[in-house]
């Protein structure tokens, strides 16, 4: 017995063989054993992959998928069957209508109930009663077809002089009915094959149209649960996980589930709308606080849930975008598209974007002061110089224009405005201010003007505004142009064009960025009759463009992304159609670029006569009124006040082209020339003007113009 001999091996130590007991050795595994153990394995890491990889997971998802379109759309048509054959779709009708606590839709229903149970009742004694009266018309049918049919064979017979024509036609409709039962036969064999399938694809078909399918079937790219629609559980469960206790206790008390809370959910442009009047014990202002938190409960991003405040009390409207709605453009504006868009200044608003709901939203300028601001390169200048472009189109409206920030963006209003200022520096700011300050000028001398006289609009517009209330400047008066005291020339030139400018169709227009106090004083901002605010960094910032009404009211443009809401504002303002009982809404503008700028600033000059613009503030020579009325007067002892009027803008058109009586009178007040009446009307003497020259100072001049 091999097997069990014990091998001997010599000790180097002793040189002896000694009988020692080795280790036993493991007997080879045989090769048909290990074959089959390796192959298992493979096979089993082969099909361990081909189950866990992702095509295989596809493979499954579609089969199931549309197996569960099978199951949903079979579900579908039974309870689309079952509705329309019993009372179940009315009963459930009145339950909902009951729970939202609308009792009269609710009796509305139950009245449908009653008569679609009449209706059936009628219908089934009127089935019971159709057996005997069937058969009594089917053996009237019967005997009638035969009996014509014979007759019809007797006239053939008659015609022909053959008897055998009397069964003719008899025969002729007993071989068409056999030739449908061939027909029948050979085609209900495949009928009965496809039938059932035929029936099945149509099941699908419903369940794909409805997509039945559970999420984790669906492809990558669907099975997002961002963007499912909004319903009312949706809404209602959003509402309860907001982590408010007053308002969670409500919703478990309510034996709706919350659905009392709710108006009707409706479509509202790209997204929903949808009123949520809150239980006792929860303010509008904790909804508001947790405007992130409610959108992602919504499966929405924070920038595609809006919370304002309706005219009813305690109450909510939540505005809720489809899911990527909002990144979408919303396309040209119509002074691109159109050429032959107009504009007036009175009674026309400006073609400026899309609301939320998708609505056109237009903007009135009539007499109102405007302030836009924002974060830079968000669209602010943009935004601005689209209202005048359309407002371009008015050829009675005059532009003066100051863009603080100098690199080209007002250029194509070079030929429209009668003044256009371009730079950042200080010199610009002077300039600026000085334009403003002839807009008070202007402004002075309307209000002076006779009651009735219709004046011209005349807009000014100043960009990047801050750079002049920052500006250090100091005038030879020693005044500053910048800065928010009354000393300032700029602040107070806004302030007085804010006050009374509106009343005479001056109006001034002021594009900012990244608002503070030192930058856009309060009284300004709160002198602009249309506020406006692209997205800020900040709810104080927020605060100073809107208002604290706006804002309270759910205005939030410190919540719109930046980079990614370029050219978003929110306007305050009553020259938008707003909500009712809103103070504020967000509108997508329109972007124009340069170029698309530059040709409807063509459009628009072809409207006028023709502009010459002032690239800076040309003072002109100094007047002097009085010794302008004396060479007016030329040889005359006495002029008439009015032909004195018209000989003045004849000789300075710019410079009392728009005098009135009033000015006049006030050059004249006090200097011992003053008017007097001749005759029964107002005139001015010669020789009492020449004697007040003599006596100036400056008597050289006078004499000279003598």
């Amino acid at each position: 017995m091999t097997d069990n001999v014990v091998p001997l091996f010599k000790d180097p130590s002793t040189d002896t063989d000694t009988l020692t007991a080795a280790s036993p050795t493991p007997a080879p595994v045989a090769a048909d054993v290990v074959r089959p153990v390796r192959m298992w394995k493979r096979t089993a890491r082969g099909v361990r992959a081909a189950v866990t990889s992702e095509q295989t997971r596809t493979a499954a998802r579609l089969v199931a998928r549309h197996g569960m379109y099978v199951v949903g759309g079979t579900r579908i048509t039974a309870k689309r069957t079952w509705d329309g054959r019993t009372a179940s779709r009315y009963e459930r009708m009145i339950r909902a209508a009951e729970a939202g606590g609308n009792f009269e839709e609710a009796k509305e229903w139950e009245d449908r109930l009653q008569r679609f149970r009449t209706g059936r009742h009628h219908r089934r004694m009127d089935l019971l009663r159709s057996a005997p009266d069937l058969a009594k018309s089917a053996a009237v049918g019967t005997g009638l077809s035969v009996g014509g049919l014979l007759l019809l064979g007797i006239v053939l017979a008659i015609a022909n002089k053959d008897i055998s024509w009397v069964l003719a036609p008899i025969g002729t409709v007993i071989e068409a009915i056999r030739m449908i039962v061939v027909v029948a036969t050979v085609v209900w064999g495949p009928a009965l094959v496809a039938g059932p399938w035929l029936a099945l694809l149509a099941l699908w078909g419903v369940g794909r149209r409805q997509q039945t399918a559970p999420q984790w079937m669906l492809p990558a790219r669907q099975r997002d649960d961002a963007g499912a629609p909004i319903t009312p559980s949706i809404v209602v469960t959003a509402l309860r996980d907001l982590g408010i206790a007053p308002l969670r206790g409500a919703i478990k008390d309510m034996g709706d589930a919350g659905a009392a809370m709710l108006g009707p959910i409706r479509i509202a442009g790209c997204g929903v709308e949808v009123d949520v009047t809150l239980p006792s014990g929860v303010s509008t202002a904790e909804i508001q606080g947790r405007r992130r938190k409610l959108a992602e409960n919504l499966a929405r991003h924070e920038h595609e849930v809006f919370i304002t405040l309706p005219a009813a009390a305690r109450t909510v409207r939540l505005w809720i975008a489809d899911s990527g709605a909002l990144d979408e453009p919303i396309g040209p504006s119509p002074l691109v598209t159109d050429v032959t868009t107009t504009a007036n200044y009175k009674s026309g608003k400006a073609p400026w974007g899309q609301d939320l709901r998708g609505d056109a939203a237009a903007l009135s300028v009539y007499q109102r002061h405007l302030l836009i601001t924002g974060l830079s390169n968000q669209g602010k200048t943009a935004s601005l110089r689209a209202l005048a472009l359309w407002l371009a189109k008015d050829r009675t409206v005059e532009f003066r224009i100051a863009d603080l920030k100098g690199v080209g963006d007002w250029g194509m209003f070079d030929g429209l405005a009668t003044t256009l200022i371009q730079g950042p520096t200080d010199e610009h700011v002077i300039e600026a201010t000085e334009m403003l300050e002839g807009l008070v000028a202007e402004m002075e001398r309307r209000i002076q003007a006779p009651p009735g006289t219709v004046f011209t609009p005349l807009v000014g517009i100043v960009d990047e505004a801050q750079v002049a209330f920052m500006c250090p400047a100091v005038g030879d008066d020693k005044r500053p142009y910048g800065g928010s005291k009354a000393t300032s020339r700029y602040f107070m030139a806004v302030r007085k064009i804010h006050n009374q400018g509106r009343a005479v169709d001056v109006t001034l227009w002021e594009g900012t960025q990244d608002p503070t106090d030192q930058n856009l004083p309060k009284l300004v901002r709160e002198g602009a009759h249309t506020r406006i605010s692209l997205v800020l960094g900040t709810e104080s910032q927020a605060r100073m463009a809107l208002g604290d009404k706006a804002i309270d009211g759910g205005a939030a443009p410190h919540l719109l992304r930046q980079g990614l809401d370029k050219g978003t504002v929110v306007v305050a303002s009553d020259g938008i159609s707003v909500p009712a009982g809103q103070a504020s809404i967000t509108v997508r503008t329109h972007f124009i670029d340069t170029e698309q700028a530059a040709e409807i600033a063509e459009q628009a000059k072809a409207l006028r006569d023709g502009i010459t613009t002032a690239h800076s503030i040309d003072h002109g020579p100094a007047l002097d009124p009085l010794a302008d009325i004396l060479t007016v007067l030329g040889t005359d002892s006495r002029v008439l006040t009015q032909d004195v009027l018209k000989r003045l803008a004849a000789l300075n058109e710019k410079a009392y082209g728009g005098w009135s009586f009033l000015d006049l009178k006030r050059v004249l007040d006090g200097t011992g020339a003053d008017p007097y009446k001749s005759e029964g009307r107002m005139s001015i003497s010669r020789e009492r003007l020449t004697r007040v020259l003599a006596n100036r100072p400056d008597a050289g001049s006078a004499s000279a113009a003598e």
